[in-house]
């Protein structure tokens, strides 16, 4: 059952991703209450499985409180549950589409808890991984725990009885059965934890390292987030954590949530082969993935930067905004424009005696623009680009470069917005997101509170009189034709063109 809004205004507030400033209950030294699903996507994990759910059946989070709901992904033969399993367990199997985002998402549906937990089917989990991680999830529910695991050869694990592997995960010998200190680590996610002090100082990029971990969150938060991308082959992960850090999510590190991986993953064995693939799903859907967005020109399903404008008097002002935008040096961007269009008729009337005149100007002009939609409202929810520009009015339009200094400017200081003056604002979603999570609104100091506010002039940021913008024009005068480099008849030399043409070429002319 969703938490209501005013039950979460009681939770502590965490500035950007900041976590240190928790204090959660010791392992071992609390009481849990809340109840917990644990989701195990399978896909012909016939061998490692067994022990995964023994490794689960050993945990010391409350057995009553936990239901494990295995999803098979089309495994041959399908999944049947072993003999050693958690008390509260069964199979769902997937019947449209495949992969483990789908996986993930059926079973979610399928399932119960308020909390819910993800594990791969070949990790084995030591004896207070899950009590460690959903600690945090009694504190703050916009919390998403990560934990962490070595890389194993599990041969010898394979070879035993799992009910041998229950009794060394419940005696804790789990952690004796290779040296954690030698054991391969995840190399990416560990070295952005110790980059950025546990992710405390990672700000809004914290969920970057999202991929291949064991984690746990609420409910209520991935729904917020739009559950899984069920399209998705590979990079699940990574785009989930993107929509969760837009939807306010609060992303914890957790060590002392220690499991060993049985075997080595996917990525590792064929890394270039996976990022290549990525790469053409992830950048369309991330913008946060910009080193991959650095075609000039190209247009991505998830626009970086949002731009929202009301279609409010004279048209040329309008466009003149618009068109600014647009010509920013910041190309990854879409402009929401927002109007009456739906009154806009086809009845007999004398075009320029139209009431509706200028707004049919702007209509007929961005029409068929890609990158602006023209919408009769703000689209309810969140929006999935990373930041939102709110302007007041088109009175003020911005330089070039203005665009891409501000959004720089954010991504140095981790704000949550930027207050324009005369402009408008400049909003980061994931602080609004975690401000409206919360209760507390989305005035300036609610925003200043989890994240950051600072105000600007609008000379400093940019920002000139639309009517002032100087605009590059085609010089469209009839000329004299200029004689053609790739042959043809010389003119006489008095309708030669100047000496420098006939050198410079095509391209010089065009400079």
């Amino acid at each position: 059952m969703s938490q209501p809004v005013s039950a979460r205004r009681d939770q502590p507030v965490v500035r950007r991703n900041e976590w240190d400033v928790l204090t959660p209950p010791a392992i071992g030294a609390w009481t849990p209450t809340r109840t917990v699903t644990v989701v195990v996507p399978a896909y012909n994990s016939h061998r490692t499985l067994p022990h995964v759910l023994a490794g689960l059946a050993a945990q010391t989070y409350p057995a009553h409180l936990v239901e494990v709901v295995i999803s098979d992904d089309g495994s041959t033969p399908p999944v049947v549950l072993p003999e050693v399993v958690p008390d509260h367990t069964r199979v769902v199997r997937v019947e449209e589409g495949w992969g483990c985002a789908g996986a993930c998402e059926v079973a979610g549906r399928a399932s119960e808890g308020e909390l819910l937990y993800f594990v791969d089917a070949d990790m084995l989990l030591w004896p207070d991984h899950l009590e460690a991680q959903l600690r945090w999830l009694h504190e703050v529910d916009y919390a998403v725990v990560a934990g962490t695991k070595r890389f194993v050869d599990p041969e010898r694990l394979l070879a035993q009885d799992p009910a041998t592997t229950r009794d060394q995960v419940a005696s804790g010998e789990v952690a004796t059965l290779w040296d954690w200190d030698t054991a391969e680590p995840h190399k990416w996610v560990d070295g952005m934890w110790r980059r950025t002090d546990d992710l405390t100082h990672a700000g809004p990029r914290a969920f970057r390292s999202f991929v291949g971990a064991t984690f746990a969150l609420s409910r209520d938060l991935l729904d917020a987030a739009g559950g899984w991308d069920t399209t998705l082959r590979l990079g699940e992960d990574m785009e989930l954590g993107h929509r969760l850090g837009e939807a306010g999510g609060l992303l914890v590190p957790e060590h002392a949530a220690k499991s060993w991986h049985l075997g080595r993953s996917h990525v590792m064995e064929r890394r270039e082969q996976v990022n290549r693939y990525n790469d053409a799903y992830l950048a369309n859907l991330i913008p946060g993935m910009r080193p991959k967005r650095n075609a000039h020109g190209r247009r991505y399903e998830t626009p970086y930067l949002e731009v929202v404008l009301e279609m409010a008097g004279d048209a040329d002002e309008v466009m003149g905004c618009v068109d600014a935008v647009l010509d920013s040096t910041l190309d990854d961007l879409r402009v929401l424009l927002v109007g009456d269009w739906v009154a806009l008729h086809e009845e007999r009337i004398h075009p320029l005696a139209d009431p509706l005149l200028e707004t049919r100007i702007v209509h007929r002009s961005y029409r068929d623009d890609q990158r602006v939609a023209l919408v009769a409202a703000v689209p309810a929810g969140r929006t999935r680009s990373s930041l939102r520009l709110t302007l007041d009015s088109p009175a003020l339009a911005p330089a070039p470069g203005a665009l891409l200094a501000l959004v720089e400017d954010l991504e140095r200081t981790h704000d949550g917005a930027l207050v324009i003056e005369g402009v408008g604002r400049l909003e980061r979603v994931a602080a609004v997101s975690r401000a409206t999570w919360l209760g507390l609104g989305t005035s300036d100091e609610a925003l200043d509170r989890v994240y950051g506010v600072r105000r600007l002039a609008a000379a400093d940021a940019g920002f000139v009189p639309t009517a002032e913008r100087e605009v590059p024009r085609y010089d469209g005068k009839l000329k004299k034709p200029v004689p053609s480099e790739l042959g043809g008849a010389t003119p006489p030399e008095e309708q030669r063109p100047p000496e420098h043409h006939e050198r410079r070429g095509i391209w010089g002319r065009l400079r």
